[in-house]
């Protein structure tokens, strides 16, 4: 008996989720995250080579081809399945390999189970090892933080509050979908969510707030609405994700995939550890944007930012990590990868 799953509905959570991260951010955490961008950005870019460096390297010890290596690397690791599934095809004819969908697949799969359990253990570990905490108290991006749960009903959320948030939600998806027509027409192919998060910056930050709206609340930015609607999103998309995977099918290729993951694990985890969190200050917010960094690194930017989600509901809120993290991830890498993935393909 075979199971499928219809996963139309998932990417649209995901567009559910960036546009409440758009909404929550102000201009002042934009102003902030411009040097951590450009920083953490350069990070990202050069830990790209490193990834594919590190997959070519072990997949030569099992005198595979070094294209199995880039399967391994930033096609399946920071690109995803999306990007495996772009690629496969393309390395089969030109490079022989039968089972490329399968390699990418493959690792595309235990790289976001990996980046799954990676990223709050570190960020964990880098709080408690430097008795760090948030600089003030922010509200809440997605969810509830654990004190706000223990308190129980003080902090209740109305039906307005909700229904008000929900329509603030849908018109910036409007105006993101519009966006995302405009970009087209001069050529520029971006993901969906990723010009509704734009929609939802622009809109929190141009439109007046005293504006009068027909629900006759103010602009639901930073309430426990829209935090409720980031974590319900978030979670409902990862669930569907994971239930999906079929694990079974990968097992012919357990050996060269999991010492290419575990290569790639530590790798990650080092360059967490020892560059990126010193490097963008080695603060609270820092700690929680490599909680980011291990979602970008071996999974996906759902899953980095269900990881900082998690690190925030234990320790505190961090605006600015959930700005930079996405425009990072979401925006510049899949640029970077589209001219890094040829260059390996054909110098290696």
């Amino acid at each position: 008996m075979a199971v499928e799953f219809d996963l139309e509905r998932r990417d649209t959570l995901l567009v559910y989720f960036f546009t409440t991260i758009g909404i929550n951010a102000s201009l002042k955490d934009l102003a902030a995250g411009g040097k951590p961008l450009v920083i953490l950005l350069a990070i990202t870019i050069a830990y790209m080579f490193a990834q594919n460096l590190t997959g070519i390297s072990v997949a030569a010890l099992f005198d595979l081809p070094a294209a199995v290596g880039v399967l391994g690397g930033t096609i399946s690791l920071i690109g995803g399945h999306g990007t495996s599934i772009a690629w496969a095809p393309r390395i089969a004819d030109e490079y022989g390999i039968s089972n490329a969908m399968e390699i990418g697949i493959a690792s595309a799969t235990f790289g976001l189970i990996l980046a799954s359990l990676m990223g709050g253990p570190i960020a964990k570990f880098l709080i408690a090892r430097n008795n760090l905490q948030p600089e003030q108290i922010e509200p809440q991006d997605v969810g509830q933080s654990d004190a706000e749960r223990a308190e129980g009903n003080k902090g209740r959320i109305g039906y307005l509050d909700f229904l008000d948030a929900v329509l603030a939600v849908h018109v910036c998806v409007i105006f993101g979908f519009n966006l995302n027509e405009w970009a087209e027409e001069f050529g520029l192919k971006l993901p969906l969510f990723v010009t509704c998060l734009f929609a939802g910056i622009i809109l929190t930050n141009l439109v007046p707030k005293n504006l009068p709206r027909a629900s006759g609340m103010a602009w639901p930015s930073r309430t426990p609405a829209m935090a409720l609607i980031a974590e319900i999103s978030l979670g409902c998309f990862l669930a569907m994700s994971l239930m999906s995977l079929q694990l079974w099918t990968l097992i012919d290729l357990a050996a060269p995939i999991f010492t290419i993951l575990a290569a790639q694990c530590a790798i990650a985890i080092m360059i967490n550890i020892f560059v990126v969190f010193p490097s963008m200050g080695r603060t609270y917010d820092a700690a929680v944007v490599c909680a980011g960094f291990g979602g970008i690194s071996l999974g996906s930017t759902p899953t980095a930012m269900a990881n900082m989600a998690a690190v925030t509901k234990r320790y505190g809120a961090s605006n600015l990590a959930f700005i930079v993290v996405p425009l990072v991830c979401a925006f510049f890498i899949d640029l970077a990868n589209a001219f890094l993935i040829p260059f390996f393909l054909q110098n290696f």
